[in-house]
């Protein structure tokens, strides 16, 4: 909501101001349709050429989130220190009962509980790898630490293509805008021999494709690229609390000194308080007894 209305502010704003000084929409319109098809086109077909289908559909798919934002809400931040509250406390009562949940997470009754988190198989496949690894004897906390942290690494990494194919776009808008403007130049050249008035409105018709280039970049496709990026970034200390609870719990820390890591290290935005985040364990262990 917060993304189309800033879409529609930007757009009355220019264009607005631009009627109120006593601009004529009618130039605009007359040359808008040439001219962002050569813009946007040649923008979409750099585009193409710049990344790869998987790069392409993995974009396509991130659009949404400029406007949705950040997919982990507080409460998902909340149902996954319990995730990892009951998997812990589990883990140490009886370590050989946590294997059924982690080798079938899909199958696992605790989560069930948690659908929303059982259905990111990157958020299952951390819990449940780091856990294997602590049933092992892989079990040095530093190493498994350091493992966790370069996969983490390697997943914003891949995270954040669409919001660098989408700035690389950003960047060639204002130059395809010129080129568009270029091509203008040359019609109205073509036309030098007409009176002033219609080299007038063929002029500003090509100085519509630098304006639109321009105002694209940094208007829409620049700050949607910039979102992008800090919904990624914003998901990723999801991933960054797993790796926190579970490394406090390979050093042996108390199951709940172990979860208290986990919610100092959640966003502020996002951190649930700890008189909240206590009842919510008590009605958990109140749900295993």
């Amino acid at each position: 909501m917060i993304g189309l209305a800033g879409i529609a502010i930007v757009l009355v704003m220019v264009f607005g101001g631009y009627l109120l000084a006593g601009g004529k929409v009618a130039i605009i319109l007359q040359a808008l349709p040439y001219e962002l098809m050569m813009i946007l086109g040649a923008a979409i077909g750099a585009f193409l050429i710049a990344n790869g289908m998987p790069t392409i559909r993995q974009t396509l798919r991130s659009v949404p989130a400029v406007f949705r934002g950040p997919r982990w809400q507080p409460e998902d931040y909340r149902d996954l220190l319990c995730l990892l509250f009951e998997l812990i406390r589990l883990a140490r009562q009886n370590p050989v009962a946590i294997e059924e949940h982690i080798e079938a997470p899909s199958e696992s009754a605790i989560f069930a509980r948690y659908p929303r988190i059982l259905a990111d198989e990157e958020a299952v496949n951390l819990i449940c790898d780091t856990m294997r690894a602590a049933s092992m004897t892989y079990d040095d906390p530093h190493q498994v630490e350091e493992i966790l942290e370069k996969r983490m690494e390697r997943s914003l990494h891949h995270a954040l293509h669409p919001s660098h194919a989408l700035q690389s776009t950003a960047d060639a808008l204002p130059a395809l805008g010129i080129v568009a403007a270029v091509l203008g130049v040359i019609k109205t050249m073509a036309s030098i021999d007409q009176p002033p008035e219609v080299l007038g409105k063929l002029i500003a018709g090509a100085l519509v494709g630098t304006f639109l280039g321009v105002f694209l970049a940094y208007g829409f496709v620049g700050p949607a690229a910039a979102r992008l990026r800090t919904v990624v970034e914003e998901d990723a200390h999801f991933y960054q609390l797993i790796r926190e609870v579970l490394v406090a719990n390979l050093h042996n820390h108390a199951t709940n000194i172990c979860i208290e890591v986990g919610r100092q290290n959640t966003p502020a935005d996002f951190r649930p308080s700890f008189s909240e985040l206590e009842e919510r364990l008590k009605a958990v262990k109140q749900a295993a007894a």
